[in-house]
């Protein structure tokens, strides 16, 4: 933000593998979104966009006032430089595409040269990690950069006021065990290079029989202040894989809260527990974390039981004895929702139940105390 006092420009940036995403994004109340197309994007297992897609996203984001980012951000090969990647971006640079992000110093140079005013930032895998390297792509002619996720506040906070560059930073989502593009996991272990949008995520599997490897997704709801103070420019939301229906819900929360913010300052935001059981409920992997931004690194960051989602607590066992368990509602429960305790029994809710109110689980005979125990919502 370098010192900028005018906090409306503080950008909320959606991801999108498909088109539904992207409209959902824009609907929900993104002002930019990231996509990927046919090619070079890090993503490739995610539905992507063809070039008529592409272009009608973009006329469909233009109208609207919004941009879309273009991702071009793997590392390419000899022989996909040049015509083929000139030929692949050209209808987008003719219709008026804002910016693409790169992590290859080539495709760099090539966006640079054969594409005058198109703006370029630097892709967290370039793992932008302090002053001299931001500054070197300033001046290389990079808008933005996008740091290491593994930066703290302070760290963010230098490169703003030593570097006249805009600062995009990840605030929600996954989060690499690995330095941002550092990993090489996938292509050792898998043949899948995470640099070429294959990454096989060889951190969400099981080591010596626990998951050591898988972080817990990133909230940051709570540091938006601080995240702005810092000069934090955009707000990127990670989820080019997720559905429609995640990227709504989270962009729809962070909108609410950032909005408040540059409306009535840090005061404003405290976030509500409905909010951070809606952003759980759409997916969690035990729970959030926020991420290295405080400074503070350790195992709470580290999901070891699961690598997915895994639902929210929704009920505490308040007292129990061989064969039974009652426990307290913390939300609204509805007929029909599903329940594990201990991740070894499931139950099915015969009907609904206010916060606060309670339910009998019988149990088997060789639990004598849950006492304390937590009933996860199973996600559906």
């Amino acid at each position: 933000m370098n010192g900028n006092a005018d906090m409306k420009n503080v950008e909320l940036l959606a991801p999108a593998g498909t088109y539904e995403a992207f409209r959902a994004a824009i609907n929900a109340g993104a002002d930019a979104v990231y996509l990927g197309g046919s090619a070079f994007g890090a993503r490739a297992y995610a539905g992507n966009f063809d070039k008529e897609q592409l272009l009608e996203a973009l006329d469909f984001a233009h109208i609207r006032d919004r941009k879309v980012y273009l991702t071009v951000n793997t590392l390419l090969k000899e022989n996909e430089m040049g015509e083929p990647l000139y030929d692949y971006l050209l209808p987008f640079y003719e219709a008026g595409l804002d910016a693409v992000i790169v992590q290859d110093w080539g495709v760099f140079d090539l966006i640079q040269k054969a594409f005058p005013g198109l703006d370029i930032h630097a892709s967290t895998q370039m793992a932008v990690t302090g002053c001299a390297s931001a500054g070197l792509l300033k001046r290389m002619g990079a808008t933005r950069v996008v740091p290491a996720r593994e930066l703290t506040l302070d760290d963010i906070k230098k490169i703003d006021q030593n570097v006249d560059i805009e600062i995009e930073s990840f605030v929600h989502g996954a989060l690499c065990y690995s330095y941002s593009g550092q990993c090489l996991m996938s292509s050792m272990l898998g043949d899948r290079s995470g640099n070429r949008g294959r990454c096989a995520q060889p951190c969400r599997m099981k080591y010596d029989n626990e998951y050591v490897l898988s972080l817990k997704d990133m909230c940051t709801l709570e540091l938006i202040p601080q995240l702005v103070q810092a000069g934090v420019d955009s707000f990127k939301i990670e989820g080019r894989m997720k559905s429609s229906e995640y990227v709504a819900g989270v962009v729809s929360v962070y909108r609410r809260y950032l909005d408040k913010y540059l409306e009535y300052g840090k005061n404003a935001v405290k976030p509500h527990e409905r909010d951070l059981i809606s952003l759980s409920d759409l997916y969690n992997r035990g729970g959030f974390s926020k991420g290295y931004y405080p400074g503070k690194k350790g195992r709470d960051m580290v999901s070891l039981t699961k690598p997915n989602h895994q639902g929210t607590c929704a009920m505490e066992v308040i007292s129990s004895k061989p064969g039974s368990a009652v426990c307290k509602a913390l939300v609204l429960l509805n007929k029909g929702d599903v329940f594990d305790l201990e991740k070894e029994f499931d139950y099915t809710l015969a009907g609904a139940v206010k916060p606060g109110g309670t339910v009998t689980l019988s149990l088997p005979k060789k639990i004598c105390d849950a006492k304390g125990q937590k009933a996860l919502q199973s996600p559906q």
